[in-house]
């Protein structure tokens, strides 16, 4: 399935996969390092900076795999493709952040409870510092590249890896407050660390939960989208647009249009598969479905009763927009679609509502109302 990028998919994969490879060496040179002076000082601040350098190692090794299983072509198990396992990819990073901040907070409580004195030296703020500062360009270059190519575990790995100058610069300060008054914060400070690690697992976590559960499409792409629709001739409105996301930027959905009602069977088959092929091609979405709404042009009597019972829907508190609206004078039928917002206490009595006021309006007519959810 097509990407909604203006790169390559196979660019996209070396891009992702070039920056985790920058990540896995960076973190193994920083983790061999702090693990050495760590140990050598008693710090076990170091230390635990050091097991962080590499869990964020591990997670660059997942967002490789991640990122090649995740290109592989759809087939009869899978027809929308593998894009998903980069979501899953990001929730193994978001783990391994959240294990590294437990195991990390039970050793900073042992250390409370049965401390070690460090011995810090030149070298170990040295090292500190080139820490710090290797890890704010490591974290800020990673961070950019995700969101440049769209990939949560690039970006969970750009924000763990400033998180991590964070830990680092504070391991500093420790140090220098240790030197300066013989006050070791080593095992409280490896304790606030850990937390703050946790805090940073559970976000990542609860995002790449949201993103799997399935989220509403950005506002940005499904403008564009309806764009696109409404600059054909005849399309007056672009409405239920539904997408269904199947990894970072692959999208397929459906949408309604709004046509004149005079238009036969083939101008319709010719407008859908236009407009098919060029929200494919201008934003890499596949629409497998466009639905018709067949609306009332020649009658000025339907007309007016569209705009006052258009006036009278939006009165009601919590529906957004009413639309697909069509008359029968033969069969005595008006028919419509409300879009309720989430947010409404109750939808259904929403629509009941205006229901209820239409027919108290116009009594001689079936009233007919759907209720759309506010998908895009």
């Amino acid at each position: 399935m097509k990407k909604n990028t203006d790169a390559p998919e196979e660019g996209r994969s070396r891009v992702i996969i070039r920056t985790s490879i920058i990540g896995i060496l960076a973190n193994v040179f920083l983790a061999a390092f702090k693990a050495v002076v760590g140990l050598f000082s008693h710090s076990i601040a170091i230390v635990l900076d050091a097991v962080n350098n590499l869990s964020d190692a591990a997670s660059s090794l997942i967002t490789i795999v991640g990122t090649k299983l995740a290109g592989k072509e759809a087939d009869r198990e899978h027809p929308f493709g593998y894009g998903r396992i980069e979501y899953l990819s990001a929730m193994l990073i978001s783990g391994i952040v959240l294990y590294a901040g437990i195991t990390a907070l039970i050793e900073s409580l042992k250390k409370i409870i049965h401390p070690d004195v460090p011995e810090y030296g030149a070298a170990v703020l040295i090292i500190l510092a080139a820490g710090v500062i290797v890890k704010i360009v490591l974290g800020r270059y990673v961070k950019a590249t995700g969101e440049k190519v769209r990939s949560d575990s690039l970006i969970n790995s750009g924000q763990d890896a400033v998180l991590d100058a964070v830990i680092s610069a504070a391991t500093l300060a420790a140090a220098v407050i240790y030197l300066v008054s013989g006050i070791s914060l080593e095992a409280w400070l490896g304790a606030i660390i850990s937390l703050v690690i946790i805090k940073a697992g559970v976000e990542m976590l609860t995002d790449t939960i949201s993103k799997l559960l399935g989220e509403r499409a950005g506002a940005e792409l499904a403008a564009a989208i309806k764009k696109t629709i409404v600059s054909f001739d005849g399309v007056t409105g672009a409405y239920d647009l539904i997408l269904h996301n199947y990894g970072p930027d692959a999208y397929n959905g459906s949408v309604h249009i709004e046509v004149p009602d005079t238009f036969s069977a083939g101008q319709l088959d010719d407008l859908t598969r236009a407009i098919t092929a060029a929200v494919y091609e201008k934003h890499g979405v596949i629409l497998t479905g466009v639905g018709i709404y067949a609306v009332n042009t020649s009658d000025p009597v339907t007309i007016k009763m569209r705009e006052k019972i258009r006036e009278e829907a939006l009165q009601e508190p919590g529906v957004l927009q009413m639309h697909g609206f069509y008359r029968s004078e033969e069969q005595k039928f008006i028919r419509f679609d409300l879009v309720v917002s989430f947010d409404a206490p109750d939808r259904a009595a929403a629509v009941r509502h205006v229901k209820e006021r239409i027919k108290t309006l116009y009594p001689g007519y079936d009233v007919v109302i759907a209720m759309d959810a506010d998908f895009s």
